[in-house]
């Protein structure tokens, strides 16, 4: 419920497809590549996330050329799993990461991929301003040299990299 109401919260208040100034959409994107599971491994923080750790995002293809997104994470204060469910579409074409996503009706955010490794092993991605970024990855750790990277082109790009959360991605029975 609480991801539900935040998710709602941050679109309403967000409610724009830009892409922040400076910022760069990967060119020459493959959403098939793209689909499947991602662990969220740094977030600037926010309401809709706040307290949740085990976060991921699984992507996979919609009946009606979208793309579905479920976003899912552990509150350890309440000891539950919490769950939401949306939609996302591409802003111009399939081949540039920029993509409008929503989890309530007619309201969209920007999610723009602006960094992607080769092998899309790991996502750098931001909303419709600098109060939004995640680090995404394959898998629930990373070197310590991809984390400083990060912080690196953060800071570059104009993130308050001193407001970052490391998400924890221990395991915890579902």
């Amino acid at each position: 419920m609480r991801l539900n109401l935040a998710a709602f919260l941050l679109i309403v208040s967000s409610a724009c497809t830009s892409v922040p100034q400076g910022i760069e959409p990967v060119q020459s994107f493959d959403i098939e590549r793209y689909l499947g599971k991602w662990y969220e491994i740094a977030r600037l923080d926010h309401g809709f996330e706040r307290g949740l750790s085990q976060v991921t995002a699984t992507y996979q293809p919609r009946d009606d050329g979208g793309i579905g997104v479920i976003n899912r994470g552990y509150d350890a204060a309440e000891n539950k799993w919490e769950q939401v469910e949306g939609k996302a579409y591409f802003v111009e074409d399939k081949n540039t990461a920029h993509l409008k996503v929503s989890f309530f009706g007619p309201f969209y955010g920007s999610y723009i991929v602006f960094e992607l490794g080769e092998q899309y092993q790991y996502a750098f991605v931001c909303g419709p301003s600098r109060d939004y970024l995640w680090l995404l990855a394959r898998k629930p750790e990373i070197p310590d040299k991809l984390k400083a990277h990060f912080i690196d082109v953060a800071k570059q790009n104009g993130f308050a990299v001193d407001e970052l959360i490391f998400v924890e991605q221990d395991s915890i029975t579902e």
